[in-house]
């Protein structure tokens, strides 16, 4: 998509623009793949909270700026605080993405993702929160947590499951391998794969098809697959949190952020 920056928003962790029903909003953090810190984290949560009451909004179209749609964690913020045995930069990381995607599935609006290029980590579980999901060629996906000795959060254990069925999500899961658009296609995680100079025509095609269908019983259907699951969603969230935390001050959670930066394998140690 065409993710340039509205000149009235210049320094905006998250870009926002309505035209004819829809909202598009941008992370905003190119320069770091649009890796999520506190700030953008509750930057999405505050305008997804705001949007969900604003009823000339039918649908709701989420990407990221630059070349990565996200890029999960920002790794940087969580190795400082890890370095001191502190939680005070993750939790609240955490809740936002908690709340975040609680919104994306409770509000009443329609939300698409569009995945404009790498969707890791939590970015994924962003992306496995809309309702609907179109992705360049270019995407790629990835539950790589294990990778640096996370647990997977933003909703991951409960929507991957739901998508691809245990088995898979426990490979991926297990493994934190990156796949494809094309293999996510396959895998049921995606609904479209379209060449990257096509994302914006083939996302506003959608929206603008929904957006001018009849929303009443549209948000009906929403509630219906979505807004009804919303307890057992915010048990899996409550979930991750306390086990991404206990990982994250893990001997493997340090290790394995450490190597990250690093640029080698890690040695997890399972403890």
């Amino acid at each position: 998509m065409s993710n340039s920056p509205q000149p009235a928003q210049a320094g905006a962790v998250v870009l926002e623009k309505k035209h004819e029903g829809i909202a598009t909003l941008v992370m905003n953090r190119p320069d770091r793949l649009n890796a999520l810190n506190n700030e953008l984290a509750s930057a999405l949560n505050d305008t997804l909270g705001r949007i969900a009451g604003d009823d000339t909004v039918r649908v709701v179209v989420i990407t990221g700026a630059g070349r990565a749609f996200c890029a999960g964690g920002d790794l940087g913020a969580l190795g400082k605080g890890r370095q001191t045995g502190a939680t005070h930069e993750l939790e609240p990381l955490l809740r936002a993405g908690m709340q975040m995607v609680l919104k994306m599935r409770t509000m009443p609006q329609p939300v698409i993702a569009a995945v404009n290029g790498a969707a890791a980590g939590a970015g994924m579980n962003i992306a496995l929160a809309a309702d609907i999901r179109i992705a360049t060629e270019e995407a790629t996906f990835g539950q790589n947590f294990a990778k640096v000795g996370l647990f997977p959060d933003y909703g991951g254990t409960y929507f991957l499951p739901q998508l691809v069925g245990p088995a898979k999500a426990a490979e991926l899961f297990y493994t934190g391998d990156m796949i494809d658009a094309k293999t996510a296609l396959t895998f049921g995680l995606v609904n479209e794969v379209v060449p990257a100079a096509q994302l914006e025509a083939a996302v506003k095609t959608l929206a603008q098809k929904i957006a001018q269908g009849p929303s009443l019983p549209i948000r009906a259907v929403k509630k219906a697959l979505f807004a009804s699951e919303e307890k057992e969603l915010a048990r899996a969230l409550d979930n991750e949190v306390r086990e991404q935390i206990r990982c994250y001050l893990s001997d493997d959670g340090n290790e394995g952020i450490r190597a990250f930066f690093e640029k080698r394998p890690p040695k997890f140690q399972g403890k």
